[in-house]
Order: C-alpha cells, then sequence, then structure tokens
C-alpha cells in the first residue's frame, strides 16, 4: 500500500500531515503548492476536480481511494490508518469518534474563516497589505466560538481529560488545534480563554507538529 499527501505543510495539507505523522504512518509526501496554477493541471483536476490541496491518495489492495478536504483527510487518514486501542489519535470509542466529528466540523465552521482573517492581517500578509480594522472585527467575533471551546476543554478537565475527546491527544485535537493556531497573532485574545491557550501550547510543543512545520 502507498500513501500519498499532497499539498505544502505551510497550507491546509498540514492537518493530514500531522496526522499521519502521529501515527508514524509511512507516506510519501507530494509538496504540491497551490501557487503557478500547479493545482489547475489536468492531472491535479483529475485527483481533485476543485483544485485545491490537500489531496489524500491512497492505494489499497481493493483499490485506489482519494480523499479531499483537509479536516476529512485528516480523519480518514486516523481511521483507516490508525489503531483504535485507546494510545493513538484514532477515536477509540463512539464518544470520541462523535467527538473528532463534531469538533472537526465546527472548526471548519465557526473558527476557521476568522481565524485565517487573525493570521493573514496580524502576521502572514506583508505589512503594507494588512487591515488591522478587518483583524479586530475577526477577533471579536472569534470570542463566541472560543468560549464555547473554552467551556468544553473546562468541562474536559473537571473529568480528568486534558483534550478535547479524550484524556489522550487525538485527531479531534490535530482538527481544532490546527486552526486554532492561526490565532496565536493575537496575544491579547486567546489570553481571555486560558484553557484554549494552555490546550493549545501543549498542540502544537508536540514532536510530531515540530516536524510538520519544517516540512516543504
Amino acid at each position: 500500500m502507498t500513501l500519498k499527501i499532497y499539498g505544502i505543510s505551510a497550507s491546509r495539507a498540514a492537518r493530514p500531515l500531522w496526522a499521519a505523522l502521529e501515527l508514524g504512518v509511512s507516506f510519501e509526501h507530494m509538496a504540491m503548492t497551490y501557487k503557478a496554477g500547479a493545482t489547475r493541471t489536468p492531472e491535479f483536476l483529475a485527483l481533485n476536480p476543485n483544485g485545491h490541496i490537500p489531496v489524500v491518495v491512497d492505494e489499497r489492495p481493493e483499490g485506489s481511494v482519494t480523499v479531499w478536504e483537509s479536516m476529512s483527510c485528516a480523519l480518514y487518514i486516523a481511521r483507516v490508518h490508525g489503531q483504535a486501542d485507546g494510545q493513538s489519535i484514532t477515536p477509540a470509542t463512539p464518544r470520541e469518534e462523535a467527538e473528532a466529528l463534531r469538533w472537526g466540523f465546527w472548526t471548519v465552521t465557526e473558527l476557521e474563516k476568522d481565524a485565517l482573517t487573525v493570521l493573514m492581517h496580524r502576521m502572514a500578509m506583508p505589512a503594507d497589505q494588512r487591515k488591522p480594522e478587518l483583524a479586530e472585527q475577526a477577533e471579536n467575533r472569534l470570542k463566541v466560538p472560543l468560549a464555547v471551546l473554552e467551556a468544553h476543554l473546562q468541562a474536559q478537565h473537571a473529568h480528568g481529560q486534558a483534550h478535547v475527546a479524550a484524556d489522550r491527544f487525538t485527531v479531534a485535537d490535530v482538527c481544532v488545534a490546527s486552526v486554532a493556531n492561526w490565532i496565536r497573532p493575537a496575544p491579547g485574545l486567546l489570553a481571555q480563554f486560558p484553557a484554549v491557550s494552555g490546550w493549545l501550547h501543549a498542540c502544537m510543543e508536540r514532536e510530531a507538529q515540530k516536524r510538520v512545520r519544517a516540512m516543504p
């Protein structure tokens, strides 16, 4: 079997890359950028007609499996290539599976757009192109979903669980932290949510995450 992950680490491809590295899964990293029309070639569009990275292609004995969308890619890798043993990032119980699904989709619908605005207009864009007012508006909107995540993590702590879905780091944490990390250029905002801030710091200090950041 061959697992290929298309996309550079400085993109949403970081999510499946992180999941694979946490599991110790062998994969081929196709470090494809989204620039210069690379995702608009006939060859790539045959993999993902939407023309976006990441894409995961899993060559299996029963045939090739292609997965689009970064959260789906990460969840797929954890579900198919991990062991539901209560030790790895793979959900091991129906509750853990539900938490991974709901928080993964929640992140896309409630967190990602404004988190990306903060990242771009606080850090990633050239200084002369940034619009601080857009970042401020996004930060104000983010207070609502961050309060939801804060309450959830506090409830988890009350039950002796330090992570989103369990007492251990799982793919649910991969999904949420990969986006919440975009808010770190707004430290004043994160400081208002100490449970989120502490959890996020721990996630980003994991060895597999450091390896992702070192990849092309």
